[in-house]
């Protein structure tokens, strides 16, 4: 009764705190985000996405700016930020670039945020530090052929062998899979325990028996690199799991619940893209001998995007400072990448309708962000699976 009390207590706090007013810093860093998107990741977003090109060069330079491990502590190499900046930086990113986007919410939201809070001291030294100052990019292998939704059947094996483990097994879909230096893989360890037999471990990319897969053809997020991971008698050393025995799983749903507030926020940022382009189009274009904003057709849809999105950024900013607050995410993390995902998908197929033909067409860029929007509402938990989170948790008060 004390612990829901001070729970209670701690939200009640949060809303007497709640400014919708942006810090000055925060502002600052809303359009430094903004600026990098416009300056390095626009020219050429279509070439990279045709030819399914991943954005090295833009990569390294978000690295050198702090976005990769905007979160982290600054003793481990990162900027330090809170949770609302990463969102803002989030938004402006994917408004240009989902695919970049993506690059950067795995590297924050999974892997650092991820070894930050439950890597050894060792651990961080070694692999957070240069995950955060961005000299090197991170994945998290959770999928398989057969556990994508249903986190706990995982296939992956890894045996205890005494002073190390050895490592079987294929993962599936994994972003930023041939460009990684450091894979933060999750395996079963002990099958009669289920899924308290799971461990994470930290996989480095040229161990003996690790290969990497050929490059998913995707409809979307085509500048991201996605693929398959195998791995035959990997040997990792004890010293790379993380945590106690038996904690893979609960770590793999931690790092997952802070993981939906970046898709959350590549999924406005996908919407908010569109919405702009969408109302700019809409101010240009004439038919029946006035602007097509005026007509009413088209001024509903883009107040129906506008309110929507709004709504949108809102459970994402609310995600954001819980989870800065300490308060558990789950719920809010949930509903945020539940409703900004859904936005992101009608908000963009509207935008290619106010469009017209031009919608259509690669150069007036609302089509690709049709296609990138879809993958919103299916990795870091599909739509249905949020609904579960979202329910369960409801069913608790």
């Amino acid at each position: 009764m004390k612990f829901l009390k001070n729970v209670y207590l701690r939200q009640l706090i949060l809303i007497q705190k709640m400014d919708f007013n942006l810090t000055e810093e925060q502002l600052m860093i809303q359009q430094a985000a903004r600026d990098f998107a416009q300056t390095e990741l626009l020219p050429g977003v279509i070439e990279r996405d045709e030819h399914q090109k991943f954005p090295y060069e833009q990569v390294k330079k978000m690295g050198e700016l702090g976005f990769l491990g905007m979160m982290v502590d600054p003793k481990y190499g990162g900027a330090g930020m809170d949770s609302v900046s990463y969102v803002l930086a989030m938004e402006e990113i994917a408004k240009v670039d989902a695919s970049a986007a993506v690059v950067m919410s795995v590297n924050n939201s999974l892997v650092c945020a991820g070894l930050e809070k439950f890597a050894s001291e060792e651990q961080k030294q070694k692999y957070l530090v240069p995950l955060a100052k961005g000299e090197v990019i991170g994945a998290f292998a959770l999928s398989e052929p057969e556990a994508g939704s249903d986190a706990t059947s995982q296939k992956t094996t890894a045996i205890d062998i005494g002073d190390h483990y050895l490592l079987n097994g294929t993962k599936n879909w994994i972003t930023n899979g041939g460009n990684a230096q450091y894979y933060i893989v999750i395996a079963q360890t002990d099958v009669e325990k289920k899924h308290k037999g799971i461990n994470a471990f930290i996989v480095e990319k040229g161990w003996e028996g690790f290969v990497i897969g050929k490059k998913e053809e995707k409809l979307g997020i085509r500048g991201s690199d996605t693929h398959s991971l195998m791995f035959t008698d990997v040997k990792v050393p004890k010293e790379n799991r993380i945590g106690e025995d038996g904690f893979g799983f609960n770590f793999a749903m931690a790092v997952l619940n802070g993981g939906r507030i970046g898709i959350a926020s590549q999924a406005l940022g996908i919407a908010s893209g569109a919405y702009e382009l969408a109302l700019k189009y809409a101010k240009e274009r004439k038919a029946f001998g006035t602007e097509i904003i005026n007509h009413q057709a088209i001024a509903f849809k883009l107040a129906d995007m506008h309110v929507n999105i709004m709504a949108a950024r809102m459970l994402c900013y609310k995600a954001a400072a819980e989870k800065d607050a300490g308060l558990d995410i789950s719920e809010s993390g949930a509903m945020a990448k539940l409703y900004a995902s859904q936005v992101a998908m009608d908000t963009t197929i509207e935008a290619v309708q106010i469009h017209g033909g031009y919608g259509y067409v690669k150069e007036y860029h609302v089509e690709r962000m049709m296609r990138d929007a879809k993958i919103t509402q299916i990795y870091e938990g599909t739509s249905e699976i949020q609904k579960i989170v979202i329910s369960r948790s409801i069913a608790k008060k």
